[in-house]
């Protein structure tokens, strides 16, 4: 605590913080000088920006459940219409934070997806939980993972179109890496748009793509409306990859500090209310599917939200590498690492000309320190390295070391 105690703290408070000084503030005292305003958030009003996704759902709850009045803050959630509104909407300071795609702040942050600003990636907010959805018109002629649909591609030539939901976002990432690991070149090989993930399904009824990837509920959305069939699963691309992040100007985080934190606690809180019981949530998919949020049925998120997978062609099966908001902690901590592949994806499809400084950029944008101290005073676990190791559905290994080398090293690229 550095902030100079309040004048008005009772004589034996003072006495009881010279007796706690030597060994540090007591929690009691801690919690006191909160209340008194020497830590209090300074912006009571924040507006945060969601897309309509189930992975939005800690954003959401952490109001809901009045999480945010309980650090001194009221968040009014802002549901958007796409990912380049709530970008610029970021930018322009109309959306203090927003549930966001890990590459699209990254993007910001280099010019790469648009106006350039410095951003701050400050937790995660899920992993896993998107997918890869092809046409039901590609799976009645047999293409229903990766190499089947290579092996399509090679034999009908036309034009094949897919979509993501952002350029540098990770559903443009996971669409492309998928394509890659099949052998299909989604540069030169194949046509790559972008829909918002509400207009996904639509769009794909009325025949404008093949292929997508998006997040939940809208790839089960598809299942259920007998238009599309789930290819693979991100967890089938990346276990316990990062998805969305909470995210936000660097500015904010700088004239704001413990609005900052009073927001990540409220939302750290929420996220771990989702993961603690079945009950928990199925609430959570009954709050998020109503009109103002989502607007889809409860069970069009309930079944995969709890590790109930369908494909649409009969497969039935439990994931246990469902959408996780929390899981201990192990979901929210910004790895270093995982920023810095989204860059190495980035360079790998031409987003970027030039290797940039990988751990630099990372280091600048996701904000380490922070979370370790809002972790630290909620008792929630924080890895001590910011780097992570994974392998990849082609079997490639990634854990941060020689990013540059990395990015160059796929034989499918731009």
């Amino acid at each position: 605590m550095t902030d100079p105690m309040p004048a008005s703290l009772q004589r034996r408070t003072v006495l009881q913080a010279a007796s706690v000084g030597a060994v540090g503030v007591s929690p009691a005292l801690r919690a006191l000088v909160h209340a008194q305003g020497s830590d209090a958030p300074e912006k009571k009003e924040i507006r945060i920006g969601i897309i309509a996704l189930t992975d939005c759902a800690s954003v959401v709850m952490a109001s809901v459940l009045g999480l945010d009045k309980k650090h001194g803050v009221s968040i009014m959630v802002s549901k958007e219409a796409s990912w380049a509104g709530v970008r610029d909407k970021l930018v322009n300071g109309e959306l203090d934070f927003a549930h966001v795609l890990y590459g699209l702040v990254y993007g910001v942050h280099l010019g790469t997806a648009g106006p350039k600003k410095d951003m701050a990636v400050l937790m995660g907010l899920n992993r896993n939980g998107q997918a890869i959805t092809l046409s039901k018109a590609l799976a009645d002629k047999g293409a229903v993972d990766g190499p089947a649909l290579a092996r399509l591609m090679a034999k009908e030539r036309r034009e094949y179109i897919f979509a993501g939901t952002f350029p540098s976002g990770t559903h443009a990432m996971w669409m492309h890496y998928w394509l890659a690991a099949a052998g299909i070149d989604p540069v030169s090989g194949a046509k790559l748009i972008t829909v918002p993930p509400p207009q996904m399904v639509a769009n794909m009824r009325v025949g404008n793509m093949d292929g997508f990837c998006v997040g939940e509920p809208w790839n089960h959305r598809a299942i259920m409306d007998g238009i599309g069939i789930t290819a693979n699963t991100t967890q089938d691309i990346w276990k316990d990859h990062p998805e969305k992040v909470l995210g936000c100007t660097a500015d904010f985080v700088k004239k704001y500090p413990n609005t900052t934190r009073a927001v990540m606690m409220a939302v750290l809180e929420a996220g771990r209310w989702i993961d603690a019981s079945l009950s928990n949530k199925m609430k959570m998919a009954e709050t998020v599917a109503q009109k103002s949020f989502i607007n889809t049925s409860a069970d069009a998120i309930n079944q995969r939200i709890l590790g109930r997978y369908q494909n649409g062609l009969g497969k039935t099966w439990d994931d246990p590498n469902h959408m996780k908001f929390f899981d201990d902690g192990a979901v929210n901590f910004p790895y270093l690492s995982d920023g810095m592949w989204f860059l190495t994806q980035h360079k790998r499809w031409g987003l970027l000309k030039e290797h940039p400084d990988y751990l630099g950029v990372a280091g600048q944008i996701n904000q380490i320190e922070l979370y370790r101290s809002v972790a630290g005073a909620m008792k929630i676990p924080v890895p001590k390295d910011p780097m992570r190791t994974s392998k990849l559905i082609d079997g490639v290994v990634w854990d941060g070391k020689e990013p540059a080398k990395y990015a160059d090293s796929f034989k499918i690229r731009a």
